[in-house]
């Protein structure tokens, strides 16, 4: 979710991939890592490109608390409820 979040921020913000990681010092391909959310980032370079696209990590205005949990609560309805697909069952009973 936060390599989501990362991503619309460069979006928005129409910082391309390659500017970003000249920025940062890092590759293009780590940025694309990033953004897919791939857990063997460093989270120092996670909490950099997420500083360069504005998305607020540590945030402690009670106000924009409350605008970020209504935002990650609707983005969480949207993602699946499990990460893993359901056994199939087999139906052996000849």
């Amino acid at each position: 979710m936060l390599g989501q979040l990362i991503r619309a921020g460069r979006l928005e913000r129409k910082i391309p991939a390659e500017e970003m990681a000249n920025r940062m010092g890092a590759s293009r391909s780590l940025i694309q890592r990033i953004e897919r959310g791939d857990p063997g980032c460093s989270i120092g370079a996670v909490f950099e490109a997420a500083a360069i696209a504005g998305v607020s990590l540590f945030d402690t205005d009670r106000e924009s608390l409350g605008s970020h949990r209504a935002v990650a609560g609707e983005r969480l309805r949207l993602m699946p409820k499990t990460a893993r697909r359901a056994k199939r069952v087999v139906k052996d009973d000849f």
